[in-house]
């Protein structure tokens, strides 16, 4: 390693590279350095070598913050999975194993080069709620849902080297990586030398950028980006800007943390900061808890970064003792990141690309909604908001509906007293996502004012259903010991498990009566969680109007029983004795919450909650599975299966080069997402993916989701292209999965078209326009676009992390040169398509392409070969990165 230095403490000595070093050496200024380009320069002058070069080092040191040059090629030092994204990874690790097996060589030889860390906590649903048995009938219906992934993975757990599972019933993953996995500065023996460098990573979850808060730079990648880290293999992505939050003043009274979030998340949307990195600074940053920080790190989704990183400093250090981290391990951190440059110096600002600054003092109590994060309304505003969006038009902020629409109500037929919900009614509330529940300040203000509202008689309406899902279970022991937990019960929530459940849309079902309710007279109802989406259809598929707030404002608006009151004017309910309770009445004040923090939210807490973090689950204990290297898989589950990426896989690289006679499969507008593309949701009865499971005997009642069928390929591609939204322009008016196949003309689903085009050796080929594959970094929108026998996308314009994934499965990106477009060249999508690729391709490179038309004329243009580093071209060259990885292995 270049750059190295020694760093002495407490008799111990650690080898580290010396930041200052690097940047010296390239004549750079390392006080103008963001700390995040800081993380990334150690991580790339560390890893110096096949995949970073010296031109890699030298842009990061002189960094330009107006216009950043270059790529990053990012190896993180380890990755965090959650089992939904985290299973089909998995699974391609175990057959890859067969794969080097079947051409001589070892399965051993497949296994993570880097830590790996799968927590489950995406599976839970809220079948039950608002009573003590609830947490208990949940568990059970998850472990006989989930039977055959969770013994897979109990089988990778015992398999895989440097591969853990944490099980489910424990907490969400992001909560578990900030208050237990993460130990800030890694420490590793190579030959006999203990090496220090930064905690880095990269998790298969949007919110994995909650780590950011520690002060440790992570971000959300897609499945088959972190098979890549995995596997050694660096990801690239270009050298990013970063823009600097600057925070002045102080939190005016009532305000909350989530308040600061949903604020954020607002100005920055604005800003458009989407892929660059955040970085917070300024007076008052000390003043933010590392809580508070990591619930703002965690919305970087939602503001549209790829980080909002905080910087190390004495907040993360007082963090990493409440949160039982040895005292060996704090004053490591502090040394190193002090020695190498890394921790927050309040006195010496960094060059950002923009500052932006945040008065703490303007920050005022808001929700978001009712259809997107970005959308904050204050608490005031909230009632005129909402009847305003009836009538406004449909969109984010819209329903389009007449203004009859707010007198609407709808009868319960059961026997309780609430029987009558009318528009714009709480009808689920939700204390849910490690965005909050990591928060001992709003999660101890919301037991607090349960307390104040149980003490008055306040009640919450019988059709509002209630949940409590924290993130970890630190969060039910200092709610226990605080005397608090009850007071939440009383009001129904009652602890439904320890996952993502309605944050996520695993709400589960509202009461038999009330969906009848609100079906018959098509009623437009709300809910509030404390959240971090709220994007329509997401929440529970009966309700349209969805609201993020922090936990007290949860309980408030689940005791109002609607969003249509203006909890700063109107009372929030009435007391045993008739009079009517404000929402100040019973809102605790900071001071009251801090002493409760400061009486309950210890080490010790922390220590016990975290002590048995791997095997605390008896359930999970008890699964039984096989000890083999290689997987048994048994060929008629239908939620594990063998991926087919590796057949006719040889050692040596197959010829590649110009792609003939393609057939366009869809022909797709502007924006369209990794939503349109990957399969998602429930599993349609009559769609490709339900009729395989009809005839596989699965009953209906059995299809689960698509989310808990991403191990099983034969589904998943059956959905790929198989949103009830999506466009395909060779079928005019259609929506849905259908296309033409075209050598007879017959309209049929995208799946079928696939099947044909491969059995007569018909390679396919996608047209599309600007912003190809944004949204959320699916790795099946990849791996499915591959099974369909797809070759090459041809679009204007690709979302980074798709682009990338497209690439990293083998299929060609291509991009319209400037000015010209499918419309523009006069292509209707019946044509078929040569594309000149040659056997040793450049970056980014100039190909021609003709498409023949049925009559023989011939549309010839140029595009550009959308192979944005070296390492694309490897991956092309291997017909993918797994199989690139296992002839590494080979050789």
């Amino acid at each position: 390693m270049h750059w190295k230095k020694q760093l002495k403490l407490n008799s111990n000595e650690y080898d580290y590279c010396a930041i200052a070093d690097v940047v010296k050496e390239y004549n750079g200024n390392l006080a103008a350095l963001p700390y995040s380009i800081r993380v990334l320069l150690e991580s790339v002058a560390r890893h110096l070598g096949e995949d970073v070069t010296e031109e890699n080092i030298d842009t990061l040191v002189n960094w330009n913050p107006a216009t950043p040059q270059g790529v990053v090629p990012f190896k993180p030092a380890r990755v965090v999975l959650q089992d939904f994204t985290g299973v089909p990874a998995v699974v391609d690790l175990a057959a890859m194993r067969d794969a080097i097996v079947s051409l001589g060589g070892n399965a051993s030889d497949i296994n993570p080069e880097i830590p790996v860390t799968l927590v489950v906590d995406h599976s839970v649903q809220v079948d039950a709620s608002g009573r003590p048995e609830a947490i208990a009938i949940n568990t059970e219906r998850e472990f006989e849902r989930n039977q055959e992934r969770y013994q897979f993975l109990k089988w990778a757990q015992q398999s895989f080297n440097d591969f853990e599972v944490v099980p489910p019933e424990t907490g969400i993953i992001h909560q578990v990586n900030i208050e237990s996995l993460s130990d800030v500065v890694i420490s590793k023996d190579i030959d006999g030398q203990t090496l220090l460098f930064p905690d880095t990573l990269q998790g298969t979850d949007s919110h994995t950028t909650m780590i950011n808060g520690l002060g440790v730079l992570g971000w959300g990648v897609g499945g088959i980006e972190a098979e890549a880290a995995i596997l050694g293999e660096a990801s690239f992505f270009p050298t990013p800007e970063v823009i600097g939050v600057e925070f002045v003043g102080s939190f005016p009274a009532g305000t909350t943390a989530t308040d600061l979030a949903l604020a954020v998340t607002e100005r920055l949307r604005k800003e458009n900061v989407v892929g660059k990195f955040v970085e917070y600074f300024g007076t008052s940053y000390s003043e933010l808890s590392l809580a508070d920080r990591a619930t703002l790190a965690n919305m970087a989704p939602e503001y549209g970064a790829t980080c909002g990183f905080c910087p190390i400093d004495e907040e993360t250090l007082n963090y990493m003792a409440t949160t039982g981290r040895s005292p060996e391990l704090i004053e490591l951190v502090e040394a190193y990141a002090k020695e190498n440059h890394l921790f927050y110096d309040k006195e010496v600002v960094p060059t950002y690309t923009k500052v932006i600054t945040i008065d703490l003092g303007d920050i005022q109590p808001s929700l978001a909604g009712p259809k997107r994060p970005q959308d904050r309304i204050t608490l005031s505003n909230v009632a005129e908001d909402f009847d305003q969006s009836i009538q406004a038009p449909v969109g984010p902020k819209g329903f389009g509906l007449p203004a009859e629409e707010l007198e609407k109500s709808a009868e319960i037929k059961w026997d309780k007293e609430d029987n009558l919900i009318h528009t714009g009614d709480v009808l689920l509330a939700a204390i849910t996502s490690c965005t909050n529940t990591s928060n001992p300040f709003v999660m101890l203000s919301a037991g607090l004012l349960a307390k104040n509202a149980v003490e008055k008689g306040l009640k919450v309406p019988a059709y509002v259903k209630t949940s409590l899902a924290p993130g970890s279970k630190i969060v039910t022991s200092y709610l226990t010991k605080s005397g608090l937990l009850p007071y939440l019960e009383k009001l129904g929530f009652y602890l439904v498990g320890y996952g993502c459940t309605t944050c996520i849309g695993n709400s589960g079902p509202l009461d038999d009566a009330i969906s009848d309710a609100i079906q018959d007279e098509q009623l437009l109802v709300s809910s509030v969680l404390s959240g971090n989406r709220n994007f329509e259809g997401r929440i529970h598929p009966l309700i349209k109007a969805n609201y993020l707030a922090s936990p007290p404002l949860v309980v408030a608006y689940a005791l109002a029983g609607t969003v249509r009151k203006d909890l700063t004017t109107e009372p929030v309910g009435i007391d045993k004795n008739g009079q009517p309770v404000m929402l100040n009445e019973i809102w605790p004040s900071a001071e009251e919450v801090q002493e409760y923090i400061q009486k309950y939210v210890s080490p010790d807490a922390f220590k016990e909650a975290y002590s048995h973090l791997f095997d605390a689950n008896e359930r999970w204990n008890e699964i039984e599975t096989t000890t083999s290297d290689c997987y048994e898989w048994e060929e008629e589950s239908t939620y594990i299966a063998n991926p087919p990426f590796f057949e006719g896989l040889t050692k040596e690289l197959p010829k590649q080069g110009t792609l003939e006679n393609l057939h366009v499969l869809a022909k797709l507008a502007d924006s369209v997402t990794t939503d349109h593309i990957s399969p998602a949701g429930s599993i349609g009865l009559d769609s490709p993916a339900g009729k395989y499971l009809k005839e596989k005997g699965v009953t209906y009642r059995d299809f689960n989701s698509f989310g808990s069928r991403r191990g099983n390929h034969e589904i998943m591609m059956r959905g790929t292209f198989g949103n009830i939204r999506l466009q395909n322009q060779l079928v005019p008016g259609s929506t849905g999965s259908v296309t033409r196949y075209l050598p007879t003309g017959e309209e049929m689903s995208i799946y079928d078209a696939a099947m044909k085009y491969q059995e007569n050796n018909i390679g396919g080929i996608v047209l599309a326009g600007k912003d190809y594959g944004m949204g959320s970094s699916r790795d099946w929108a990849a791996k499915g676009t591959q099974l369909l026998g797809v070759k090459a996308v041809l679009a204007e314009s690709f979302e980074r992390i798709h682009r990338s994934n497209l690439v990293m499965m083998g299929v060609v990106p291509l991009e319209y040169l400037n000015g010209d477009t499918a419309e523009s060249l006069g292509l209707t999508g019946e044509e078929t398509f040569d594309i000149f690729l040659p056997e040793e391709p450049e970056v980014k490179q100039l190909i021609d392409v003709i498409a023949k038309k049925a009559d023989g004329t011939e549309i010839r243009f140029t595009t550009r070969l959308r192979f944005d580093a070296p390492a694309d071209i490897r991956y092309w060259k291997n017909q993918g990165i797994l199989p690139m990885v296992i002839r590494k292995k080979m050789a």
